[in-house]
């Protein structure tokens, strides 16, 4: 029941609100899919050319992984029944475990429900009131809520700006005996990399007080000759204490992990609020991700990320020839086009022809900034990019 004030009640703060993001352009609302994701979907019985989705290996509907969930299903039923630490931990969340470990080259990994609370569970479990975490300002939402609600004090350094970072440490880092520098690995709007071999030698000049974590939620499965992600496409075997990475992405399923040392993970089992209190992931889920992960180390994932960068150095090519001359690093590309209604309304243009993709708006992004987020895939045939070419060309 809600408490009238005069000719209010408490909640009207909630029309207006959302009055205020109508008539400013940022109001949002889910487009409902009606069948599996891939290049096209379903939406009110029409069929759409999708930009707009992680699935970057077209993993989600791939029939080896569609079978690894049934048959966990018809073996271990759908939920979990209990968080991990009651009863809810199966034979299939340790498998998947140890082959996220083998794949990310550390001790070991621990499985959350997702990429999210990986995120939350972490940054919160290690750092606290006294300590200090390093931010990049374009981190994503999941570090920024989670550097918050940790208690530890924040410096957020300019975005890839590895000099901003070391003048930020050279201040500062005589007042605390516990520092993390945490970054997206690949940006999850802007879909830029980050500096990382430059951050690893800036941590290390501080001396072992200072952690490093990496989000490779959008670079598992794309970077790297085996898909293991940033730290291969660099060619680093250590300097990240903490890496973090989703099922959710390339691997087409459900859930966050976070992969590091033994002493790590087991430190987690007993510090993540996140962890500790939620129920498992569903049995199915891990099965998923085991087949993703069977797949993307094996000969067709190679040929799935050979043809989704063939994609991206197509489309940047075709992007250039119309009037958007911009560097693609990763499937992930933003066409920046100012102002929120702009966006909205090239967003639009596209999706009466039929094509899906989401204009991006703030607070996601910096006031000026809004823009259409285009993510390809390796299911995408050259066809399909040159008619979002065509699209694109009567929004510029």
């Amino acid at each position: 029941m809600t408490i009238k004030q005069g000719n209010k009640t408490h909640l009207e703060f909630i029309k207006d609100e959302l009055r205020v993001l109508k008539d400013a352009g940022l109001y949002r609302k889910s487009i409902v899919i009606e069948d599996c994701q891939g290049p096209y979907v379903t939406i009110d019985g029409e069929k759409y050319l999708s930009f707009c989705s992680n699935d970057y290996l077209g993993l989600a509907g791939h029939p080896k992984v569609k079978e690894a969930a049934r048959e966990a299903i018809a073996r271990y039923g759908w939920g979990a029944g209990a968080s991990r630490l009651v009863s809810g931990t199966n034979m299939l969340h340790e498998r998947l475990e140890t082959e996220i470990a083998r794949f990310k080259s550390t001790e070991a990994a621990l499985v959350f429900p997702t990429g999210y609370m990986a995120n939350l569970g972490a940054v919160c479990a290690l750092m606290g009131k006294g300590d200090l975490i390093l931010c990049d300002r374009l981190n994503h939402a999941s570090i920024i809520d989670a550097s918050r609600q940790s208690g530890a004090a924040i410096r957020v350094y300019a975005h890839n700006d590895v000099t901003a970072l070391d003048r930020v440490l050279r201040r500062v880092s005589n007042n605390y005996e516990k520092m993390l520098i945490v970054t997206d690995g690949v940006f999850s709007v802007d879909g830029d990399i980050a500096p990382i071999p430059e951050i690893v030698s800036t941590a290390k000049r501080f001396g072992p007080q200072v952690m490093t974590m990496v989000d490779d939620a959008h670079g598992t499965g794309v970077f790297g000759q085996g898909g293991r992600g940033l730290l291969e496409h660099f060619g680093l075997k250590d300097g990240i204490d903490i890496q973090m990475g989703t099922l959710s992405k390339a691997m087409g399923g459900i859930g966050g992990f976070v992969a590091g040392t033994r002493e790590l993970v087991d430190y987690l089992k007993n510090k993540s609020r996140p962890f500790i209190f939620t129920t498992a992931i569903p049995p199915a889920a891990c099965a998923a991700g085991l087949e993703a992960l069977k797949l993307i180390g094996g000969e067709e994932g190679a040929k799935r990320r050979e043809r989704l960068w063939q994609n991206c150095r197509y489309l940047e090519k075709g992007l250039s020839a119309i009037g958007f001359d911009m560097t693609v690093q990763s499937p992930i590309i933003p066409v920046v086009l100012g102002e929120p209604q702009r966006a909205l309304d090239a967003s639009k243009t596209l999706f009466a022809k039929k094509l899906l993709v989401p204009a991006i708006r703030p607070p996601t992004v910096p006031q000026g900034t809004s823009r259409l987020r285009i993510s390809l895939a390796s299911e995408h045939q050259i066809e399909h990019l040159d008619l979002l070419l065509e699209g694109l060309k009567i929004v510029k």
